[in-house]
């Protein structure tokens, strides 16, 4: 059988087609999402964890060398690995909060695949970590349908998160395919996940529209101006339909990043000054939140930042924040902020006011945030975002008959009342905020296997 397959940056989630309508499928107890996470207790743990407990074995001689690796680390460790020591999902972020220090925590691992530079060997371990939550979320679906999944259609942003353009949307198609492959899907094909979603929008039309669908999703903002309606649906060649196509690397993290950095860093010595009185480098505070850029993580967590820490707090005007700083860095906490700083955006969406609690602290803290404070914090990300809509419409050359927003980040009323300003008097219709990709997935998945 066939599936629609969201490989989410935040989620993921697939759909089945009963009696003509998209379904979706539950993948995690009964839940139909399931968060893009993983944990385990090395990082070597994921090749070992493909090999020893799914019967997946490497694809190539790279992967064989990156799996001779994993075992003998694991073994010199005095690791023995269990089936149940590698955790997806919300299971893998309880782990991860539970114990910090000694967990391999990834989120997001979709934000990496377009990264430059990676050498093959690391592209062959993005493989076998997107391969591993690919195959736990097949095997959900078949224990759920009790069939077989063959085939899938699996979404992608119009670009993906890289500064090589082409080249990192080529890599990262090519992570995403050959881990599918692996996980035990025969025929893959791959769709935009603005056109997907259109697509699930389609199936309401009585008329033809020029559509704007605003794709805000985890990691990528992706707009399309479509050709949409009762004369397109069913078609398999919908290339004349497409009008315009943008995206960037901007979505629903980077609002979490940037209210994690300029309302929840503060407290941990963000604006703070040392007893010279130069303010404390940015960077100390932007790295450890900064979790979809791997350089910026790395030099965070670097061991050779532990003494650049300990000198900033020697010298700090407030060292009882740095102290905090200090214990991110030691517990590999980052996460845990940019988390609170999701909630606090979420609480934010329908309140004046959220108190955010950082409780995974040693010395809790507790912090107030107003709707006024995120809307600055979240100034930068948002204007890109808006810059893509715009880019769409000037690409497209028309002006569109709605606009159909979608995506995680779709529900936030500043974003939709930006959008809408972006184009005064054109309605703003909203889909399944995170069903509407899947779906759309599941309706092509019907056209490309039926």
């Amino acid at each position: 059988m066939y599936i629609g397959f969201d490989y989410g940056t935040s989620n993921c989630s697939i759909a089945h087609m009963l009696d003509g309508v998209p379904t979706p499928v539950a993948v995690e107890g009964d839940n139909i999402y399931i968060p893009s996470t993983l944990s385990a207790p090395t990082r070597e743990s994921v090749t070992e964890y493909l090999f020893r407990f799914c019967q997946i074995k490497p694809s190539d001689k790279i992967g064989e060398d990156l799996l001779r690796r994993a075992l003998a680390f694991n073994h010199d460790e005095g690791i023995e690995l269990e089936a149940r020591d590698v955790n997806f999902g919300q299971a893998a972020l309880n782990h991860y909060l539970q114990d910090p220090q000694f967990t391999y925590y990834v989120k997001s691992p979709k934000s990496f695949l377009g990264s430059m530079g990676l050498r093959d060997i690391q592209i062959r371990f993005f493989e076998d970590l997107v391969c591993a939550m690919m195959a736990n979320i097949k095997r959900q679906g078949e224990a759920r349908l009790g069939q077989t999944i063959d085939d899938a259609v699996i979404g992608r942003p119009i670009h993906f998160q890289g500064r090589g353009g082409v080249e990192s949307d080529r890599q990262a198609e090519a992570i995403l395919r050959q881990a599918a492959s692996r996980a035990g899907f025969r025929h893959i094909e791959f769709q935009f996940e603005p056109v997907a979603a259109g697509l699930e929008y389609e199936a309401s039309l009585t008329e033809d529209k020029n559509v704007l669908v605003v794709d805000i999703g985890g990691g990528t903002t992706d707009c399309s101006l479509l050709q949409m309606g009762p004369s397109w649906k069913d078609k398999s060649d919908r290339s004349a339909s497409l009008l315009a196509h943008t995206g960037e690397r901007v979505g629903g993290n980077d609002l979490d990043i940037h209210i994690s950095f300029r309302q929840l860093m503060p407290a941990l010595g963000f604006g703070s000054k040392m007893l010279s009185g130069i303010e404390m480098p940015i960077t100390q505070f932007w790295n450890p939140v900064a979790i979809n850029d791997l350089p910026a993580q790395t030099d965070f967590y670097a061991k050779e930042n532990m003494a650049a820490l300990r000198m900033l707090h020697k010298e700090a005007q407030q060292p009882e924040k740095l102290a905090r700083l200090i214990e991110v860095y030691q517990e590999i906490l980052g996460h845990g902020v940019v988390r609170r700083a999701e909630e606090a955006k979420i609480g934010l969406s329908s309140a004046a006011t959220y108190r955010a609690t950082l409780d995974f602290l040693r010395d809790v803290v507790e912090l107030d945030i107003q709707q006024n404070d995120m809307m600055n914090a979240i100034e930068v990300p948002k204007a890109k975002m808006m810059r893509l809509v715009s880019d769409a419409l000037e690409q497209g050359g028309t002006k569109p008959d709605v606009i159909y927003m979608t995506g995680g980040s779709a529900k936030s009323p500043i974003l939709k009342a930006a959008v809408a300003q972006v184009l005064p008097g054109v309605e703003v219709v909203s889909g399944n905020d995170f069903g509407s990709v899947t779906a759309g997935l599941a309706r092509w998945a019907q056209i490309c296997f039926r």
